[in-house]
């Protein structure tokens, strides 16, 4: 799968929209949240207001029900004897249980309706509280959806861009690889292939010359002929070396060190310039699991050569200190120094390093300044699977 440039650029406008209207919601909610508490405070007061209002309805509902009874009673009293009460005295004690009666049916009415008043804030409140605790869940939910937009999802932003890089670091490596094959193939047919053809040519030259002319001049062909072997023999060699030295399985990673040292510093000296390439063992000397010598190996070939390529050093130091169960490795340079933070197209060789040291579960950091040249520290743990 093809990862672009844009495509991570899209993700980020998207997670940035995302964040933004979650957000927004969140605040929204929050709103709902804060307007219900109000409402819900407001309800509270007025639903204390009735309940009041039906305590004093029933005191005086009470209160009217004794004098309705009391007037009943006056009014069956006074109508028994008609000789004794006047018609007058009847109507009145009549008129009062009758108004005594109707003032308790519109208060029993208004009692009735604040009893229903009641329950129906008793009921708003209920639905009121749940709106608040929804909106709170949501706000608590919200602000989880918002921190892994914020957190997790950017990061996921950024691994997708270290995959783009990754997939272009590949695609490098390939490249690499088609150029050094290429370039081994040049140099093996300009090299040792051309010297061989030549070996051959000579050969039958030293035969003719034996047969045709003097002894003399057959072993001086053969003199000049040995030159060239040896010549063709060097080359491959040093094709070899490149490729993965020799002395590495046979002496070790610091013999193998000091002596590549020396002979970087001996072809840059041949070409006019005049590095100064000193190596210092602070450590153990002692040999380390073949894979972890080979790694140590490359990663300090590789700050070397930038240092030589890119920093134009002209003071290289190389230190290394192998303890029980780690390795450390600096490379310092007095070269033009970089700003480590800025990422370069192409740039791929410090990527490699970091890859490298990521396998072997280790770490490296690059100290560098413009014009303060640069330091790669590296350091690598002993495992017990590197003993494998």
């Amino acid at each position: 799968m093809s990862i672009r440039n844009s495509d991570t650029k899209l993700l980020d406008t998207i997670l940035d929209k995302m964040v933004e209207t979650v957000d927004q919601s969140k605040d929204q909610i929050f709103s709902i949240a804060e307007q219900s508490r109000v409402d819900y405070e407001t309800l509270m007061t007025e639903l204390e207001l009735v309940k009041s209002h039906i305590h004093f309805a029933i005191i005086e509902q009470e209160d009217l029900e004794r004098k309705v009874k009391m007037a009943r009673r006056r009014l069956s009293e006074v109508s028994k004897d008609f000789s004794v009460y006047s018609e007058e005295v009847v109507r009145e004690a009549y008129e009062k249980a009758h108004e005594l009666q109707m003032k308790l049916l519109v208060l029993r009415q208004n009692e009735k309706q604040l009893m229903e008043r009641r329950n129906d804030l008793d009921r708003r409140l209920l639905s009121v509280n749940k709106t608040i605790e929804r909106a709170e869940h949501l706000v608590s939910q919200t602000a989880v959806v918002l921190n892994y937009l914020t957190q997790d999802m950017k990061q996921f932003g950024q691994a997708l861009e270290d995959a783009r890089l990754k997939q272009a670091f590949g695609l490098r490596v390939m490249e690499a690889q088609e150029e050094e094959r290429k370039r081994l193939s040049r140099e093996i047919h300009d090299g040792p292939a051309q010297m061989m053809a030549n070996v051959l040519m000579r050969s039958d030259l030293i035969e003719k010359l034996y047969r045709e002319r003097n002894v003399e001049d057959a072993f001086k062909e053969i003199r000049d002929l040995k030159k060239m072997v040896r010549s063709a023999l060097y080359e491959v060699r040093r094709i070899i070396y490149d490729l993965r030295p020799m002395a590495l399985d046979d002496l070790g990673l610091i013999p193998t060190l000091k002596k590549y040292l020396a002979t970087v510093s001996d072809y840059n000296r041949s070409k006019s310039a005049e590095p100064d390439i000193e190596f210092v063992n602070i450590g153990m000397d002692k040999r380390l699991p073949s894979k972890l010598e080979v790694a140590l190996f490359r990663l300090i070939q590789e700050s070397v050569q930038n240092a030589l390529k890119h920093a134009d050093a002209s003071s290289i130091m190389v230190k290394l200190e192998i303890k029980r169960d780690q390795v450390l490795a600096v490379v310092k340079d007095n070269g033009k120094g970089f700003l480590v933070n800025e990422k370069k197209s192409g740039s791929f060789g410090i990527m490699g390093m970091k890859e490298r040291v990521e396998l072997l579960e280790g770490d490296i950091t690059l100290h560098s300044k413009p014009g303060e040249g640069t330091a790669v520290l590296i350091s690598v743990p002993v495992l017990e699977q590197t003993l494998n």
